[in-house]
């Protein structure tokens, strides 16, 4: 009986959820850790989303210095703490943060809807412990680094922007997902510059990955989260929209987007069939309704005062010899 028993995929895979409870993490710290690659997803074949395996389950549960080390690889600070922990100023860390040289890896709205950074407190302790930025970390800031952030500079959106593609597209399984995780850092305008055929920009929205949940959609939560997904420099939307112009080529040839079947037309004889027949009348009956048209010359005059007909004119040589012997 066990070698006829039939295997289903539920059976060798769970959901996240479970696997979060499992692997004692948190769902935010789960999620996490799939898009930073520490835990291996699979697709699920009836489409229900994405699930772990019991093997990779098994796997991170046999590592050496599980559950600390996998919570450690996980684990965020804000700018306080990240400061705390580069031993560092709360001011010069947002001066590294702005400069791009630590990179956000969430955010979140606080009640007031300003945005806190979130960053990875081993990528703090490594870029720390590095000598080459010991200057950066103690000394006076370069002259033009200071001109930057005098003049604006904040690529925290913009760092966060690639990492989160780079989640998105870890996560595609298909070109057409690829290009979706691509329009979703663009602006709907900008996409449909590229993607002009509205049946190819339809199936395409289907892939198109949503920003990060904050707030109920359409509030101004959620409308923040948007303009930060939403790709603002003009080097920045130059290259994702030729990205997209190349994976959308591939997708393309992978699998056409769908269309509406068209509609078949009759065919001829079968609408000559169906227009009606003029009936015919018997001889000599009258007609039974007036005539369509102008009325004739004739039928100004009444019957009894009916002109006698006019001889024609045109008879060739003989009418014409007809005529002058009259």
């Amino acid at each position: 009986m066990a070698g006829n028993t039939i295997t289903k995929p539920s059976d060798l895979s769970c959901t996240p959820s479970r696997a979060a409870r499992e692997l004692g993490l948190k769902r935010g710290e789960f999620d996490l850790a799939v898009h930073l690659g520490r835990i291996r997803t699979a697709p699920d074949e009836g489409g229900g989303g994405r699930r772990v395996t019991h093997a990779e389950i098994d796997r991170l549960r046999s590592a050496d210095g599980f559950p600390e080390t996998l919570l450690e690889s996980v684990r965020t600070v804000g700018t306080t703490d990240g400061a705390a922990l580069m031993q560092v100023t709360s001011a010069r860390f947002t001066r590294l943060a702005r400069l791009g040289l630590v990179v956000p890896v969430k955010f979140y709205l606080n009640r007031y809807r300003a945005v806190v950074w979130l960053y990875l407190a081993e990528e703090l302790r490594q870029f720390a412990a590095d000598k080459n930025h010991t200057a950066l970390l103690n000394g006076r800031t370069p002259e033009g680094m200071r001109d930057q952030l005098q003049e604006g500079l904040d690529l925290r959106p913009r760092n966060w922007r690639g990492r989160h593609l780079g989640f998105l597209l870890r996560q595609a399984d298909s070109p057409w997902e690829r290009a979706g995780a691509l329009a979703a850092l663009l602006d709907p305008v900008q996409v449909a510059e590229i993607v002009q055929d509205p049946y190819e920009r339809a199936y395409l929205n289907r892939f198109r990955p949503d920003p990060p949940a904050h707030g109920a959609p359409g509030s101004p939560a959620a409308r923040l989260a948007e303009r930060i997904m939403t790709a603002e420099d003009p080097d920045e939307i130059s290259w994702l929209r030729a990205d997209l112009a190349q994976v959308l080529g591939e997708a393309r040839g992978h699998r056409p987007a769908p269309r509406p079947a068209a509609e078949p037309t009759a065919p001829r004889s079968t609408v000559e069939r169906a227009a009606p027949r003029p009936t015919r009348e018997p001889a000599g009956s009258p007609p039974t309704a007036e005539p369509v048209g102008p009325p004739t010359a004739l039928s100004e005059h009444p019957p009894e005062q009916e002109p006698a007909p006019e001889p024609q004119r045109s008879r060739g040589m003989l009418g014409w010899l007809r005529r002058r012997s009259a």
